[in-house]
């Protein structure tokens, strides 16, 4: 595990969830969802949870200009340090902290690959990967997945990005969507653009050079049933085709039945069995932190995860809450649609 303190100094300051401003039929506004408390929460839970005695933590570093300016153009980090909070778009909020924490967050995740272990995960914020070249969206700045990535490819390893944050990880698409010696794959609900920064649909047709862009879109209510079919048909299919050295993954909790920023219905046992895919299959894996806004449950399905990553035999933690019924009636279109934009690339592997 890979942690430094100054990922906790970005502030988004107070609103009506995640819109900033003063809302006068609010008797008291509402905290940013992305807060210095979420990452404390999963810290907490990894370091008092029964997962504890199983864990290594290294401390990371910030990152500099040159290496951010591997997936960010100069002008837009540049537009990262301020004197005062100012919405760079609707929900996204920089201030006077935000850019020691984002260099930080993007340093700690390169300190994780840098450490050459198996498995490495930065505990970070704030999240990235909706963070393009030269836009902030999101609650993202700095697209830290894709700074590994990036780094990475540089230093000559073949590399694949799995996201599976309930948002379509839509910066990291921008970042790679033109190379065809990347494979990106996103696991992600059906919600489409959603403004000026975030023009990307998500949807599958968005298939980048050579079909290396992989947009599994995924209809409202899904959960852990159509996600493991994602994941067994379509995402781990092409990874294995495509023979990555190291596996990128942008990993979020906002895809769970009780988080306020998604519609679709993961537990704890899901995140648990996605882990274990992950540490299955092979290759390296850097994880980086994205979503997950539900503090508490987020805590929970990240230490299930991390269970699973760990292949450990038997769950550590009980599932106090998961009732949500998993709703797999759309999970065959959605695949389907996934297959018949990507097969034409992809011969006898779909």
């Amino acid at each position: 595990m890979f942690w430094h303190d100054d990922c906790l100094e970005h502030d988004a300051g107070e609103g009506l969830w995640e819109l900033p401003g003063s809302w006068p039929w609010l008797d008291v506004a509402e905290p940013h969802p992305e807060t210095a408390a979420r990452l404390r929460t999963f810290r907490h839970a990894l370091t008092h949870g029964p997962v504890a005695p199983h864990l290594k933590w290294h401390e990371g570093r910030h990152a500099s200009v040159d290496e951010l300016l591997r997936v960010h153009t100069a002008g837009y980090l540049d537009s990262l340090r301020v004197s005062e909070r100012v919405a760079l778009d609707v929900n996204t909020v920089v201030g006077p902290e935000t850019w020691r924490a984002a260099s930080a967050a993007a340093g700690t995740a390169l300190a994780a690959l840098e450490s050459g272990a198996p498995v490495a995960y930065a505990l970070v914020r704030p999240p990235g990967h909706h963070a393009q070249p030269d836009m902030a969206d999101g609650y993202c700045f700095v697209n830290n997945a894709a700074l590994v990535a990036e780094t990475a490819r540089r230093q000559g390893m073949r590399v694949a990005v799995l996201d599976w944050d309930v948002h379509h990880g839509n910066g990291t698409q921008e970042v790679f969507y033109d190379r065809p010696d990347v494979l990106t794959i996103s696991v992600h609900m059906r919600h489409g653009s959603w403004g000026t920064n975030h023009p990307q649909t998500g949807a599958p047709s968005e298939v980048g050079a050579n079909g290396r862009n992989v947009n599994i879109e995924l209809s409202l209510g899904a959960g852990d049933t159509p996600y493991m079919r994602a994941l067994d048909e379509i995402a781990f299919p092409l990874l294995r085709e495509f023979e990555p050295d190291l596996l990128v993954c942008a990993s979020g909790f906002d895809g769970s039945a009780f988080d306020p920023n998604g519609r679709h219905n993961l537990t704890a046992d899901g995140y648990r069995e996605i882990g274990r895919r992950v540490a299955s299959f092979g290759p390296r894996a850097v994880l980086t932190q994205e979503g997950g806004y539900l503090r508490g449950y987020s805590a929970l399905c990240l230490h299930a995860l991390v269970e699973g990553l760990l292949r450990l035999p038997e769950p550590l933690l009980e599932d106090p809450l998961a009732y949500v019924p998993d709703d797999s009636r759309s999970a065959d279109a959605d695949l389907e649609r996934v297959r018949a934009a990507l097969k034409p690339f992809w011969p006898g592997v779909l």
